[in-house]
């Protein structure tokens, strides 16, 4: 009796080794991926290595500080680092305003600007190839019939075009004033800048008068729209143009708004994506849709920053660049770069330009 005795306590005591060694097995294989995740997080402040996607490339069509309101071209590879094309020269002389680049439903490419902001005429550009860019049309929008915009002066302020694959529309959105600048209150007329748009299928048809953007009373200008990639719906990246005070610690900063529609209703912008006295946004995918790239001008052609979040919901912070000390930049650009957009271009139309317009300039 004493040695079954013994003999099940044993067989006891295997069973129990053995149920161990499978719950620390199990354990360990729950915190192996936990651990390599650890091990391959870059610390803070590390030097890193941009992804490049082998196929995929960007463009940045801009103006100077030089030459406001005229066309040039900068490219990168991995959306941090850019290049100037060209050799530095304008690749158009025939395009005025602040570029702003679309890809329509047909596959090319579709460019917006004005002459000035007294010009009564939104003007079109279209291309092929990116390389060269011919006139396609204009727009002269009804100001006078604005729905809740009293008094609008005869102005049109940086003009952007954004397709909507979702309603195969056009959005063309700008910034009006309704009341002029005076010398001993220049900031009275930017205070009374309102968002404007239109929408069109193909930039020839527009869908009646101009209407607001957004239903709050703010000062916005440079605004932009792009698909909300956190929920259904859309976000409106815009230049919050109030001039910042107590009051209002947000003014001149990038900021955004998402709503459920392209034509909102939009809600209060949230916290400020930006430092003040920033404006001109672009946004960009980063390589392998890890990250996203806000940049904006510190005006007046002072240097580009850059914001960076994993979604549009955030978090958002500032990025280091341009800052004189090569280990510490993370992105750089040429000097001098002004008002512009940016888009995603494959490998190919990359080299295309760049055989196009070279870096350097020709001797």
């Amino acid at each position: 009796m004493l040695l079954d005795r013994r003999t099940a306590d044993k067989i006891r005591s295997r069973r129990l080794a053995r149920r161990s060694r499978l719950l620390l097995t199990l354990v360990a294989g729950l915190a192996a991926p936990i651990a390599v995740a650890q091990q391959a997080e870059v610390p803070p402040g590390a030097p890193e290595t941009p992804y490049v996607d082998p196929d995929k490339a960007y463009l940045f069509a801009h103006m100077t500080k030089e030459r406001y309101g005229v066309l040039f071209y900068s490219v990168s590879r991995d959306g941090l680092h850019w290049q100037q094309l060209n050799g530095g020269k304008a690749v158009s002389e025939d395009y005025h305003g602040h570029p702003s680049i679309a890809r329509g439903p047909d596959g090319r490419y579709y460019l917006v600007g004005n002459k000035s902001d007294e010009d009564p005429l939104i003007r079109f550009w279209v291309s092929d190839d990116l390389v060269r860019w011919t006139p396609f049309g204009t727009y002269k929008p009804d100001l006078m019939h604005v729905p809740g915009l009293a008094n609008p002066l005869q102005r049109i302020g940086a003009p952007k075009l954004f397709f909507d694959e979702a309603s195969k529309r056009f959005m063309l959105t700008w910034h009006t004033a309704t009341v002029p600048g005076v010398p001993e209150d220049p900031e009275r007329y930017w205070a009374s800048q309102r968002t404007l748009y239109v929408l069109s299928p193909d930039l020839k048809r527009f869908t009646g008068a101009p209407r607001r953007l957004f239903d709050w009373d703010m000062a916005t200008i440079d605004t932009f729209v792009v698909p909300n990639d956190s929920a259904p719906g859309y976000c409106a990246i815009i230049k919050d143009e109030r001039y910042p005070s107590y009051n209002w610690t947000t003014g001149k900063t990038v900021r955004m708004s998402c709503g459920p529609t392209l034509t909102g209703p939009y809600p209060l912008p949230g916290p400020s994506l930006s430092p003040n006295f920033r404006e001109a946004p672009t946004l960009i995918r980063a390589p392998g849709d890890k990250d996203w790239f806000l940049y904006y001008e510190q005006y007046a052609g002072t240097s580009y920053g850059l914001s960076k979040a994993p979604r549009l919901s955030g978090p958002w912070f500032q990025v280091s660049g341009n800052s004189g000390v090569d280990k510490w930049d993370r992105y750089t650009m040429p000097a001098g770069l002004r008002h512009g957009s940016m888009i995603p271009i494959s490998r190919k139309q990359y080299d295309v330009l760049v055989a196009a317009y070279p870096a350097a300039a020709a001797r």
